[in-house]
């Protein structure tokens, strides 16, 4: 009686997700209002006031009828973002998803019992894949602790979306299949998909009801090692999925045309928990510059992951890992979860197995041999060739701050996350001499199935700030205190975005009422000042904090001639990963991420000499 008392008080996974609240609408003239102070840094008084005019017209005009129609579409979902958001933000994209879209993230191992190490790739592979084989049966059996804010459950629908999970290409759009189940809902698939040297093997990670064990993943990914190694390349059939997605739903109808069989292989990789590739390369990494690994998870060999799988897990021969998911079904901190738990349980068994040597006699990977012919074989090499070309002009920088973090900055009283955006807000200031629009994610897991809303960082305050920092007159006291208020402002938009008041998802409804009803766009939309100063996707620093542990994942930049952003905030440094396009003139990542860590310094320097 008391075991099973205890069983029933414990906590599911997924048990809030009938409870939790729907997503709000805002206030019209709240967003408005918002909106308007955002655009401020990016006007002079000229144009603020024709944006301002424009606004009150459209406040008073169709604004209001657009708003309407929006409440009266809210009333019936529990949230009325959640379909847009996946179709305009990812399913209707067209550019390919792989390079463009999908976060990447190198594991930070290396920073404990994994340092670079030739030779070790089988063994350390077999011990990742089983602690991700052992969080994948937590959320089964809905065992993941549910995350929240204080008392505060927060959405947890995302983590459905981790395992056996895909993007499908589509012609004008793309589909998200799902294959995932918890034990109480049934069956799930319990195979892994290998991909090494362009050939594609899978194997169950199940056997007679039980996981199997890292010896004996390692005799698996032996076999395919060994077979890959020994025998000619496969055609490389995963470098499809970086293509431009049209081409790829193309290429794949003609693929499945074919031979059916080819339906069934694709369909086996898309309903895998996850996807491994083994690469030949072994990157250059230490704990204080991550730069080359990353290059590689994002922009390196196109056939060693599956673009469109939620979760690729990537090894180098040198014993180094990463992660590579795309962003359509959830949002970074799903993969940042499952990544600092599989670190944590690493670093707790000191990198081994602990456990029995022994190797049952379980069945051969088997491979999946697509037939193929003279066109597929020209629409890879057409993928690899589109692909390698615009990867080869990312640059990617990924470095470590490491006289002081989350510690020191705590200690003086200032918000570590608001701290790193508004070096950056400095940083840029300093480089381009003009303020920089910014999206910072802010999440809305609070409400039923919230993902994110945009979190405008550049304020009229961190301009003001900014401006006092290259002002030689500029008193130290004066500094200090526009930054504070910069900081103060920052953390109060911060909490409205997170709490369901922000104006950029809210705008996007709006826009997008007014194009389901056939209505002209509405100028609000057209004004320049909403694009300057970030609307419609157009923000030249694209950042996120992803989280206070030792993972770390980046993106490319949101606009050519802007940045991607995102750092770790941790006791003792700051992890900085930053994207720029090399092509672009104007833009420069090694020296932006100098410009802030230089701005760390300058930051703390105004705290302690303010205080003398």
């Amino acid at each position: 009686m008391e075991n099973q008392l205890a069983k029933s008080t414990e906590e599911r996974t997924f048990q809030y997700q009938d409870t939790l609240p729907s997503l709000p609408v805002p206030s019209l003239e709240e967003s408005l209002k918002k909106y308007l102070e955002s655009v401020k840094p990016f006007a002079n008084e000229e144009e603020y006031k024709k944006t301002e005019e424009i606004v009150k017209k459209f406040q008073n005009g169709v604004g209001e009828k657009l708003h309407q129609k929006l409440l009266k579409k809210a009333k019936g979902k529990r949230n009325w973002l959640e379909e847009w958001w996946l179709n305009v933000a990812y399913l209707d994209v067209r550019i390919p998803s792989q390079l463009n879209v999908n976060f990447a993230g190198p594991a930070a191992y290396i920073e404990h019992y994994w340092p670079p190490k030739e030779g070790t790739q089988l063994e350390r592979g077999s011990i990742t894949l089983w602690h991700n084989f052992n969080y994948w049966q937590l959320l089964r059996k809905e065992k993941l602790p549910v995350q929240k804010v204080g008392n505060t459950p927060l959405d947890m629908d995302q983590f459905r979306m981790l395992f056996s999970t895909c993007r499908v290409p589509g012609i004008t759009r793309d589909s998200v299949m799902n294959y995932f189940s918890t034990e109480s809902e049934g069956c799930s698939p319990s195979h892994v998909t290998v991909l090494c040297r362009g050939r594609v093997f899978v194997f169950d990670v199940m056997h007679e009801g039980c996981l199997i064990t890292p010896p004996e993943i390692c005799r698996q990914l032996t076999y395919i090692h060994k077979r890959c190694h020994s025998e000619p390349d496969g055609p490389g059939i995963a470098a499809l999925t970086s293509e431009e997605r049209t081409q790829w739903a193309k290429a794949r109808e003609y693929l499945i045309g074919l031979d059916p069989q080819n339906l069934t292989m694709l369909e086996k990789i898309q309903s895998s928990i996850l996807v491994y590739g083994m690469s030949d390369g072994s990157p250059h990494v230490t704990p204080e510059d991550y730069s080359q690994v990353t290059a590689m998870i994002l922009t390196g060999d196109p056939t060693v992951l599956w673009g469109d799988k939620s979760y690729n897990l990537i090894s180098f021969s040198n014993g180094v890992f990463g992660c590579n998911g795309d962003h359509a079904p959830y949002d970074g901190m799903i993969i940042i979860n499952v990544s600092r738990y599989v670190d944590e349980k690493i670093f707790e068994n000191e990198g081994k197995w602990k456990g029995s040597e022994k190797v049952q006699n379980i069945p051969l990977p088997e491979e999946l041999v697509f037939t193929v012919d003279e066109k597929v074989l020209s629409d890879i090499k057409q993928a690899k060739a589109q692909y390698l070309k615009q990867a080869s002009d990312l640059d990617i920088v990924v470095y470590a701050f490491t006289p002081f973090g989350k510690k020191l900055t705590k200690k003086k009283m200032l918000h570590p996350d608001t701290f790193v955006q508004l070096a950056l807000q400095l940083a840029y200031y300093r480089l381009h001499g003009r303020p920089g629009c910014c999206y910072e994610t802010a999440i809305t897991r609070y409400f039923y199935h919230g993902r994110t809303e945009t979190m405008r960082s550049c304020t009229v305050e961190a301009v003001r700030w900014c401006q006092s920092m290259q002002d030689p007159y500029a008193h130290l006291h004066e500094r200090r205190q526009k930054m504070l208020q910069a900081f103060a402002k920052h953390n109060e938009m911060m909490k409205d975005c997170s709490s369901g008041k922000g104006f950029d998802r809210h705008l996007l409804g709006l826009s997008l009422i007014a194009k389901e009803e056939g209505l002209p766009v509405p100028e609000i939309f057209t004004d320049p000042l909403f694009s300057k100063s970030g609307g419609g996707g157009n923000f030249v620093l694209s950042t996120s904090l992803v989280g206070y542990s030792r993972t770390r994942g980046l993106v490319v930049p949101m606009v050519h001639n802007g940045y991607g952003f995102f750092y770790n905030i941790r006791d003792d440094r700051f992890v900085v990963s930053c994207t720029a396009w090399k092509s672009c003139a104007e833009t420069d990542a090694e020296k932006l991420v100098q410009l802030v860590f230089h701005a760390f310094h300058d930051m703390m320097q105004l705290m302690n000499t303010a205080q003398l």
